[in-house]
C-alpha cells in the first residue's frame, strides 16, 4: 500500500490553505477540491505553490518532500508569485507590499502596470476600486503588452484604455465643478454677511471685489469671476455659460478676449467661434418655440372670435 504523504493545498489567491494527508495525486485533487470549496465536477490543475511548476506525474508527486505546498487552479485561474496581488481584497495591501526582485518574475515585471493588469484579469470589476493614479498607469501602459497581460485582443485593450481615459476626464470635470460650486457658495455667504452689516464698511479694498459673485474681477473686462473660471475650463465652456455671458463674449470679439484670458489668437478665436455657435443654436431654439406658438395661437384666437360672434348673433334678435 502506498504511504500517505502529508502536504498542503491552497487556492490561487492563497487566502485559503489546508493541510492534507493523501496517498496519491488523484486523491490530492479530490480532497483539495473538497476543502477549497470546489465542486466534484470542476477540472483543476495542480502546481507547486512556490514556483508554479505543473504537477501531473504521479512519480514526481511521490518524490516531492513532505509538507510540500500545492496550488489548485481552475481553468481561468493562473499561478502568480507571492508578490503578485490578486483580485479579491488583496488590493488594499498592494501599496504596503514589499516587492521582491527574483529570477522567477524578472521576465514578467515589465512595468508598474503589470500588477494592476493581473488584478483586472482575475476580477474586472475591481476597476471601480482603483485610484486615479492606478487608472492613469493603465492608460499609459503599452497597448500591445497590456493586451497580452490581460489575454485581450489589441483592439479590446485600446477600447479599455480609451474608456479609462474618459473616466479620468469625467472625474476631473466633476472635481472642477465641485470646486467652482464651493467658490460660488463662499462668495454668496460673504456677500450675505456684508449685506447684513451695512454699517461696517469693508476694509479689504479692491482685493475683496474679486471674490464676490456678480462683481467684476477686472474693471476692464466686465466679466464675473465665475464666468472667467468657466471660460478657462477645458471641456466645452460655451455650454455652461448663460446666454447673457455668451452674448458678451461674442460682442467683445477675439482681440478683447485675448487680453481678458491671456491666450493666443488661435485658441481665443476657437473659443469665440464656439460661443457664437452656441448662442446661434439657442436663438434658433427660441425662434422655433415662437414659431410653434404662432402656429397654435391663431386657431385659438379664431375659435374665440367665432365664439364671440355666435354670442353676439344670439343676442342681436333680442
Amino acid at each position: 500500500m502506498t504511504d500517505r504523504k502529508p502536504c498542503k493545498v491552497c487556492n490561487f489567491t492563497r487566502q485559503k490553505s489546508y493541510g492534507l494527508v493523501v496517498p496519491s495525486l488523484d486523491e490530492l485533487k479530490i480532497k483539495g477540491c473538497e476543502f477549497l470549496g470546489f465542486t466534484s465536477t470542476d477540472t483543476v490543475k495542480v502546481v507547486l505553490e512556490d514556483d508554479g511548476t505543473i504537477v501531473e506525474d504521479e512519480a514526481y508527486f511521490l518524490c516531492l518532500p513532505l509538507n510540500t505546498k500545492f496550488m489548485l487552479l481552475h481553468e481561468r485561474d493562473t499561478w502568480s508569485p507571492v508578490r503578485r496581488i490578486d483580485g479579491g481584497t488583496a488590493w488594499m495591501a498592494r501599496d504596503s507590499v514589499l516587492l521582491e526582485t527574483d529570477a522567477v518574475d524578472s521576465s514578467s515585471a515589465v512595468g508598474p502596470w503589470w500588477d494592476l493588469a493581473q488584478q483586472l484579469k482575475q476580477d474586472l470589476a475591481s476597476i471601480i476600486l482603483m485610484s486615479e493614479a492606478d487608472l492613469q498607469t493603465l492608460v499609459d501602459a503599452p497597448c500591445h503588452e497590456l493586451a497580452s497581460a490581460l489575454g485581450f485582443q489589441v483592439k479590446k485593450a485600446e477600447d479599455l484604455q480609451e474608456t479609462l481615459q474618459r473616466v479620468l476626464d469625467r472625474r476631473e470635470e466633476e472635481r472642477q465643478s465641485k470646486e467652482l460650486l464651493q467658490l460660488y457658495l463662499k462668495a454668496v455667504e460673504k456677500k450675505d454677511r456684508q449685506q447684513e452689516e451695512p454699517s461696517q464698511p469693508s476694509q479689504g479694498g479692491a482685493g475683496d471685489v474679486d471674490m464676490l459673485d456678480g462683481i467684476e474681477v477686472d474693471a476692464a473686462s466686465g466679466f464675473m469671476s465665475r464666468t472667467l473660471m468657466v471660460l478657462k475650463g477645458k471641456t466645452s465652456p460655451e455650454t455652461r455659460l448663460s446666454t447673457e455671458d455668451l452674448q458678451m463674449v461674442v460682442t467683445r470679439g477675439v482681440e478683447a478676449m485675448e487680453q481678458v484670458l491671456g491666450w493666443d489668437g488661435a485658441r481665443t478665436s476657437a473659443l469665440v467661434q464656439a460661443c457664437e455657435a452656441e448662442l446661434t443654436r439657442r436663438l434658433q431654439q427660441v425662434q422655433a418655440l415662437q414659431s410653434i406658438r404662432s402656429i397654435t395661437q391663431p386657431d385659438s384666437s379664431q375659435h374665440s372670435s367665432e365664439k364671440s360672434a355666435e354670442e353676439e348673433g344670439e343676442e342681436t334678435p333680442a
